[in-house]
């Protein structure tokens, strides 16, 4: 080839390279001009995004819901023991020296604790540190120590049961940037973003620093997202894993840096940060955490605590605490190691906290539906006042009437309750016997606890309030009570006790019988009730007719619905526990409906009050016929079906009540109550099979451990002015004289039938009359 022709390739070659520079500049130019616009018009929206969402952000806050307070005051009927059980409830932590709030100690017979204040309804109570003194069991006095000042009464803060999820389960509790320990702080910035003050929402050296450190530890406790590309994927994206999602994110960190301060930043993620899971409730946020976790406040947290939950954000299902706690423990060392490392703890500190337990609280009582039964109830009376939307994001607070010492009386009571009836009675051998009880305040309708299953943490089916199961003889004290509306009967009147046929509409025949398959004759009223006779109950019954039966329940609020026939006499037709002790509260309630409640007050999460459930209440039985019936109950206890369990209550102290058996044994009821408590207890299986149980073998243990812990308050004798009272003789229902033998005294109403006279000669006398001469 000739140097000519060798130099015209060349020069061609160079022409061409040059053309295709051009013509890779000419696309580039036009695909820079496609792209740029598009880039633009991506990082306006991506910027309108991130600055709509940042500024007006607006968590949903589930609505917390509150029990009431626990009130303590001078002469309350209290142990030391009682008080610090219900203390470390609350989250309270022992302390040498209870200077902190969440603290306390027991000193002999004195308990010094500091308080962590509250915003009640009617004034907002500062942190205090007091010391409350005992002598047998009893609150002697409440000091002040700063002052040496006696104080009336003092409220603990309430304790928070749960939240309302009407529709996404995320849940927080938002904190302030500077309500977060700043040795927490530092820690949570050391471990995942140490140049988080430096970068601008993305960081190469913290790549590279997270990748040499997860080297040199052998695990993965860093990651090369700055915390800004945290809070974009956990605020705005979504968890997938892709190029283009990592590109996005980077950029909406760019952007959130550009128009936002690291305090904002940091203080929205503290609150965002995913840190736990509960059934289908996220735990989202370091003040939720805190109380998930340790049943206390932020403020409160040890640095071992502090060092667990930074530990958590790198993933709190593989390094959970309950599940697995040495996978946590180790995790939680190695941040102990990073803040000494960082300078912002000292060796000794480290030291100190690596040799601590996790100190987590029992993960079976969380902070969230630790009375999911009675949170059922709440939520079914919300719903009359408040849309789901405002359950779910307006951070409502709730307060409500359940007691904690009282709830975990009732749920330790059933639970051990079943236990040993399992233990006594081979056929209940198998697990599957249920329960459910309710605890009611007469006065003002108040439900004070309920559980709804064996196991009182089950978030499933309701038994208190959904198991409408045939209630047996709990029916018998309103048949009575129609009885003596209806003007014909009295306490004293007696009723043939004897074999009954009689003929349905539908042409078969009802034939009831008692329960010992005996017939006891002509026995007064009384005891009928006393001894929940069959025979005798149903033939009044029939005498005044089921649709009057039918009426006395309507007005006493029940709603559940009940077929005219003759075996509802005997408790044929179907009623809830909570429906039971609505009914039996009438009573103890002097004939006034009280329509049971769950809630106090409802206020923002400001504080604003939106509405107080007040007490309701209306008169619908006559007063005399309620203190009849009820003082009928009495004998219940005392000659009754129920006198087993009279000796675990005070001599002088006067209860009512009534057990219930269904038929073939397939449900055990007792409903009874004292002045100030009501209570109501069921057993039975889900399948509806048959018991070894009575009410008075089943329910009526369980209800009596239940009251006898309580401080209950006698019922009084009838009143009335339109009760006489008079001495009856036992045989024949007729009057005669005071303190004659085979006689008592029964509250007869005047406005009803009177016996007849009979003289007590040849008796004898029970205590004669002072200045009369023997018969």
């Amino acid at each position: 080839m000739s140097k000519n022709t060798s130099l015209r390739k060349t020069r061609k070659s160079r022409k061409a390279k040059h053309h295709l520079s051009k013509r890779f500049l000419f696309f580039s130019l036009k695909l820079t001009l496609v792209l740029l616009p598009l880039l633009l018009l991506a990082s306006i929206y991506l910027d309108s995004v991130v600055r709509e969402k940042f500024e007006g952000h607006h968590w949903a806050v589930p609505a917390k819901v509150y029990a009431r307070p626990f009130e303590i005051y001078q002469g309350l009927a209290l142990s030391p023991t009682d008080l610090i059980d219900a203390l470390r409830t609350l989250g309270y932590q022992m302390a040498e020296s209870p200077t902190q709030p969440g603290q306390y100690r027991q000193t002999g017979s004195s308990v010094d604790i500091t308080t962590r204040g509250f915003s009640f309804a009617d004034q907002k109570e500062s942190s205090r540190t007091l010391q409350i003194n005992f002598s047998d069991n009893t609150v002697t006095a409440i000091i002040g120590t700063k002052k040496n000042k006696a104080i009336s009464l003092l409220r603990l803060e309430p304790l928070l049961i749960g939240s309302i999820f009407p529709g996404l389960h995320e849940d927080r509790h938002p904190i302030k940037l500077t309500e977060m320990p700043p040795v927490m702080l530092a820690g949570l910035v050391a471990v995942e973003d140490r140049y988080f003050m430096e970068h601008h929402g993305f960081s190469i050296r913290g790549v590279i620093r997270a990748m040499w450190s997860n080297i040199h530890t052998g695990g993965m406790l860093q990651g090369g997202s700055t915390i800004t590309q945290q809070l974009v994927k956990n605020f705005y994206l979504n968890s997938e894993r892709t190029l283009t999602r990592k590109v996005i994110e980077v950029w909406m960190a760019l952007l959130l840096e550009l128009h936002y301060s690291k305090q904002s930043i940091l203080e929205t993620y503290l609150n965002e940060v995913y840190l736990g899971q509960e059934g289908n409730r996220a735990i989202h946020g370091f003040g939720l955490a805190s109380q998930y976790y340790f049943h206390q406040p932020l403020d409160e947290l040890r640095l071992q605590q502090m060092a667990l939950l930074i530990a958590l954000v790198k993933g709190p299902s593989y390094y959970d605490p309950w599940r697995h706690p040495e996978r946590a423990t180790t995790h939680r060392n190695v941040v102990l190691d990073v803040m000494f490392d960082q300078g912002i703890i000292s060796a000794r500190e480290r030291d100190w906290a690596q040799a601590q337990p996790l100190d987590v609280g029992n993960g079976a009582a969380s902070r969230v539906g630790i009375y999911p039964a009675f949170l059922d109830f709440v939520r079914r009376q919300l719903k009359n006042d408040y849309k789901d939307q405002d359950l779910l994001s307006e951070g409502l607070q709730i307060f409500t009437t359940v007691d904690p010492q009282i709830q975990k009386l009732v749920e330790h009571s059933l639970q051990t309750g079943i236990a040993k009836l399992e233990k006594n009675y081979k056929s209940l051998a198998d697990g599957k016997l249920q329960g459910a009880a309710v605890v009611t305040n007469p006065a003002n309708g108040e439900v004070l606890a309920m559980t709804g299953d064996r196991n009182p943490q089950y978030p499933g089916f309701n038994r208190a309030l959904d198991a409408r199961r045939p209630v047996g003889s709990l029916l018998k004290p309103f048949v009575f009570l129609t009885a003596l509306e209806n003007g014909r009967y009295s306490l004293a009147s007696q009723i043939d006790d004897s074999a009954l046929k009689w003929r349905t509409a539908n042409g078969t025949y009802w034939k009831p019988q008692n329960y010992d398959r005996k017939q006891h004759g002509q026995v007064a009223i009384i005891d009928v009730l006393a001894h929940s006779y069959n025979l005798a109950t149903a033939r009044i019954g029939l005498q005044i007719g089921v649709k009057k039966l039918i009426d006395v329940l309507r007005r006493a609020g029940v709603d559940a619905p009940l077929d005219e026939v003759p075996s509802l006499l005997l408790g044929a037709g179907g009623l809830s526990p909570m429906e039971v002790a609505a009914l039996y509260q009438v009573i103890p309630a002097e004939g006034f409906v009280v329509p049971l409640r769950a809630i106090r007050e409802v206020y923002t999460a400001k504080g604003v009050p939106l509405k107080r459930y007040g007490l309701e209440m209306e008169q619908r039985f006559d007063a005399a016929y309620i203190e009849e019936i009820s003082f009928a109950m009495e004998t219940v206890f005392s000659t009754g079906t129920a006198r087993a369990a009279y000796d675990k209550f005070p001599f002088a102290l006067r209860l009512a009540g009534k057990t219930g058996t269904t038929d073939e044994q397939r449900d055990s009821w007792f409903a009874g109550f004292s002045s100030n408590y009501n209570t109501v207890v069921w057993l039975g299986r889900d399948d509806n099979s048959k018991l070894p149980l009575t009410g008075a073998t089943g329910a009526l243990p369980i209800w009596a451990n239940i009251m006898a812990a309580l401080p209950n308050q006698s019922l009084t004798q009838p009143t009335n002015n339109n009760i006489d009272w008079q001495w009856i003789d036992k045989t024949s229902g007729k009057r005669t004289d005071e303190g004659c033998g085979g006689s008592r005294r029964l509250p007869i109403d005047k406005r009803g039938p009177q016996a007849d006279y009979v003289p007590c000669a040849g008796r004898g006398w029970l205590n004669r009359p002072t200045g009369t001469k023997s018969p």
